[in-house]
């Protein structure tokens, strides 16, 4: 029941930024948590970072002190400063609502967005 629209990836320079960006497509009573993961190929998708309804962030060790994430109402940023190639990945969306009074706890992914950093 959402759908998670996802822009900001793309081809960056080592030591480069990107800004990504993820927004509900639906009205949400609450949001618990909103965040992004990250797979490579042939690894397990991962981390990158969360951030809770009141504000408290969590981040993978790999991007801290690089990486930010930030939320506004349903739509969530990662700021994406000082990229590494070891960063190259598709970047994937998630949010933990609750659509409606009530009704229980829901986990949804965006379609995810390709991060690359290379020369």
């Amino acid at each position: 029941q959402v759908q998670l629209v996802e822009s900001g990836g793309g081809l960056v320079q080592p030591g480069g930024s990107l800004t990504l960006s993820c927004a509900a497509s639906r009205r949400i009573f609450s949001i618990n948590a909103m965040g992004w993961y990250r797979q490579a190929p042939g690894t397990e998708r991962e981390l990158v970072a969360t951030i809770t309804s009141g504000g408290r962030t969590n981040y993978a060790d790999s991007v801290k002190g690089r990486f930010t994430i930030s939320r506004d109402s349903a739509k969530t940023i990662l700021q994406m400063n000082s990229l590494k190639p070891e960063d190259t990945a598709v970047y994937y969306c998630n949010i933990d609502v609750r659509l409606y009074a009530g009704s229980p706890s829901a986990n949804y992914w965006g379609q995810g967005t390709q991060v690359t950093v290379s020369s």
